[in-house]
């Protein structure tokens, strides 16, 4: 095959979680075959479970890597040298701006793998994950004293779920990722003020 000249074994591991993440995005789990995946990578089957045993083993390979890159584009929110609310606002943005590059890692992250049993928790970790920053960040950045852990918790889970739904619409085209951001993070702040405060 055209395919199967002799390349380092890293690149080659790349090249096949390549594959695979756009036959998985597709298709999903149980209809990707690891022939489509070995025939899109331009390699042979053979050459393709002797670098993963498995189906399963390298759709979780596909969803390590990519939850891993989806924290990485996270990070760029915690600077010190800038306000709370600035780093909330980046790790907002780099979210949405994740989910509008990355349409088929995201798909094969919340969509695909999310609905497979035995690979939720996976996704599940790298949310809560996202959620811990973004908590830490509103805790640290608001000044509602009458606020609580579980609300800035509660807080940060509203956002986070959001921002899900929120990157679908951007990958649409009729919203831009600044004004997406602006607008969650407004409500947000917004939504805080008004913890504590008792209808009159």
């Amino acid at each position: 095959m055209p395919g199967t000249k002799r390349l380092p074994r890293a690149v080659r591991e790349q090249q096949m979680l390549d594959a695979a993440v756009t036959e998985f995005s597709m298709n999903g789990f149980a209809e990707t075959s690891m022939d489509a995946i070995a025939s899109r990578a331009q390699i042979s089957k053979p050459m393709l479970y002797l670098y993963y045993g498995s189906k399963d083993e390298l759709f979780a390979a596909c969803i390590t890597r990519e939850s891993g890159r989806f924290l990485d584009s996270m990070s760029a929110g915690f600077d010190p040298s800038i306000r709370q609310r600035e780093q909330a606002r980046i790790l907002v943005r780099e979210f949405l701006r994740y989910v509008h590059e990355n349409a088929q890692s995201w798909r094969v992250l919340y969509r695909v793998a999310i609905g497979t049993a035995g690979f939720s928790g996976i996704v599940t970790k790298a949310r809560t994950d996202v959620t811990a920053m973004i908590t830490d960040l509103i805790r640290r950045g608001t000044t509602v004293d009458s606020a609580s852990d579980i609300d800035f918790e509660l807080t940060a889970v509203a956002l986070v779920g959001a921002a899900e739904a929120v990157a679908d619409r951007i990958t649409e085209g009729d919203v831009s990722l600044d004004r997406a951001t602006d607008l969650l993070l407004g409500i947000t702040w917004r939504g805080l003020r008004g913890v504590g405060s008792e209808d009159t």
